[in-house]
Formats: C-alpha cells, structure tokens, sequence
C-alpha cells in the first residue's frame, strides 16, 4: 500500500508539499537557535539569514530557503559572501532543503560554491521517558565545552562562552550524564513556537555503545516537549552511524538537507 504522506519516488522521504511545510517549521526554529543570544535574523535577498558573532559554529551563521528565480538566488549567493563576511566568518554556509529552489545545485556550482555534507531531517516520534540524565547547571560547562571540542575540533574557551549563553536562555535545555567526576556526555536542545530542536548529543568516546547516547536523546527529547514542543527535529549526516543512532532513538527522516559552502576570507574587514 502506498502511503499518501511519502514521496512515491523515494519512500524514506515525505511528499514534496509535506516536507516543504515541515523544513519552513524546523528552519525558522533554527534560524531562531543560531540568534541565541546576541545574533540576528533577516533577509538577505531570497533567503532566510543568522548571523552571530559570538555562535562560533555554523548553526548560527548561516542561510536557507534559497527561494526565487535562478537570476535571484544566484544573485543572493553572491549578496551572503558579503553578508558573512562582514560579521566575521571565514565560510558562507546555506543549508538547502524542500523549501530551497531545486536547481540550487547547478547554481551553486556556478558561483563558486561546494556542496559539503549530505544530512537529513528527522523527526521525532512518539514519547520518551528519561532516565540517568539530570539538568546541567554552570559547573558543568567546562565539561560540555572539552567534549564539544574534542568532538568538532573547536576551541574550549570560545565554547564554554557560547554554551553558557546558550544556557542562560530558557529555550535552551541541557541534560547531562555523569561518569563519577566527570561528564559521560550532554545533550543540548531549543524549543519556541512549538518546535524543538536536538542539537548537540556528545558522548565521551570510553562511554559509547553503552547507552548513554539514547539516555541523553531521549532526556533533551523529553525537555523540548515539555517546553511545549509538538514537534521535535534534529539533523543527522547522511548514512553512517549518525543516521542509524537517530533511527535506533526513535526518530523517522523527513527529507534531505545539502550544505554548500563558500570561502570568503578574502572579504573579511
């Protein structure tokens, strides 16, 4: 039987108009994740645009929903390696998904930028009840941050200030898992308007395949609900582990999401 909610083409997927829908939903939330707490959100000719100086990952620089005629969005890439040069990044990053043109490939290609991972949006279903996690508290940063970095190559200093923004903001729930003096791992999240976000789950690499991973998943799950979530989103890379963790923690894809990149080094102020 087919399902009236799936691409007939691609049965992972949802149908065009379902997934537009639902990547206008999870954009707008992230856009609103990425502003947290200094950063801005606009309109940079035909796409959505973050930036934040003070977010030092690309979550909160970045653009999407790239929608127009080809003359347009080819002109908007041009117009974001300005936009993101000026606020002090190295990289223009778009994250093109159902709510961007379809042949933002070709153009992208022709104005000098690179698609740079395939991910997925998914959703997550049902409810969860936590166990072994607790809230994180200030205490903790320093731990979260060492993890963060070692996890993205990332500086800890710059991270801890960024996480401790991040916690400071009642969106923004953290759940962490402790192993004796130390932090086995933490969960970050985002909830407004009704949409959660998983962001982070990071697990310290003694402690893998032992559950801790699905513990702190479910536990930020469980916190963007009762922020009043309806629904519940994350990324994932394309394949792989990620893709079957989300899968094994009770989250369904949604439909694809390309990142392209473009150096911009040679504009910054």
């Amino acid at each position: 039987m087919v399902d009236p909610l799936r691409d007939p083409d691609d049965p992972e997927l949802l149908d065009p108009y379902r997934a537009r829908e639902l990547a206008g939903l999870v954009e707008a939330a992230r856009l609103a994740a990425g502003a947290v707490r200094y950063g801005k959100v606009g309109d940079v000719g035909c796409a959505r645009v973050v930036v934040n100086r003070d977010n030092p990952l690309p979550q909160g620089n970045h653009a999407c929903a790239l929608d127009g005629s080809s003359a347009e969005v080819a002109g908007t890439l041009l117009r974001l390696e300005q936009a993101f040069a000026d606020a002090g990044r190295a990289e223009a990053v778009v994250y093109a998904s159902p709510t961007t043109v379809a042949e933002i490939e070709g153009i992208a290609d022709d104005a000098g930028w690179y698609a740079v991972e395939e991910a997925l949006a998914v959703v997550h279903r049902g409810r969860v009840t936590p166990t072994g996690v607790r809230p994180a508290v200030d205490a903790d940063l320093a731990g979260m941050a060492a993890l963060l970095a070692d996890d993205l190559g990332a500086e800890p200093t710059r991270l801890a200030r960024h996480l401790g923004q991040r916690l400071d903001d009642p969106r923004c729930p953290f759940v962490v898992v402790d192993d004796g003096d130390r932090l086995a791992g933490f969960a970050a999240g985002f909830a407004e308007r009704g949409v959660g976000l998983v962001e982070h789950v990071v697990v310290r690499p003694a402690r893998r395949r032992r559950g801790v991973g699905t513990a702190l998943a479910h536990g930020v799950v469980a916190a963007v609900r009762g922020m009043g979530a309806a629904l519940v989103a994350g990324h994932v890379p394309e394949g792989g582990a990620g893709e079957r963790f989300a899968e094994a923690c009770g989250f369904e894809t949604g439909y694809p999401v390309t990142a392209y990149a473009r150096r911009v080094d040679e504009l910054l102020d």
